[in-house]
């Protein structure tokens, strides 16, 4: 299975700091920044040439989310699941880690969660990992030896591209 963790592109700050909180309804609704359409443009056409026909794409519902996979050009779905206070227990659960499958499954999503799921598939603590924005992570589960392994197959970051 290959599990390609994309975390949105940098959005507007939350309008509250002091009492604005993740998942907040002003939280949901924020939007990607001009800057942030060009790092979700510019990965998503990296991504595209990548990706075969028939992976599965899923985002959170948050708008910033929603406007970095659609960069994508590709159907989507959106997720509860995947939204700014979802766990990594929640994401691996949704796209059933690590059962064998053909197809590639994508998640537009937040961090900590997508640093949460990367430390623990590659067997870190939960607070050793931060996904950088607009960035890609794609691991993979295999089976060595009647052993599961992740590996890490890549990470990309727009300024790379």
């Amino acid at each position: 299975m290959d599990l390609i963790l994309w975390r949105h592109a940098e959005a507007h700050d939350h309008p509250d700091v002091q009492t604005g909180r993740p998942g907040d309804e002003t939280d949901m609704a924020r939007r990607l920044t001009a800057r942030g359409e060009k790092q979700a443009s510019r990965m998503a056409a990296w991504l595209d040439r990548q990706l075969p026909d028939g992976a599965r794409i899923w985002s959170s519902p948050a708008v910033r989310c929603e406007q970095t996979a659609q960069a994508l050009g590709r159907k989507f779905k959106l997720r509860e699941e995947l939204s700014p206070t979802g766990s990594a227990q929640a994401l691996l659960d949704l796209v059933q880690w690590p059962q064998q499958g053909k197809s590639p499954v994508v998640v537009v999503g937040h961090q900590p969660t997508m640093g949460r799921v990367v430390a623990r598939l590659l067997g870190l603590r939960d607070d050793e990992c931060s996904v950088k924005k607009g960035a890609v992570w794609w691991l993979r589960h295999r089976e060595r030896d009647g052993i599961g392994q992740t590996v890490l197959v890549t990470v990309q970051t727009h300024e790379l591209l």
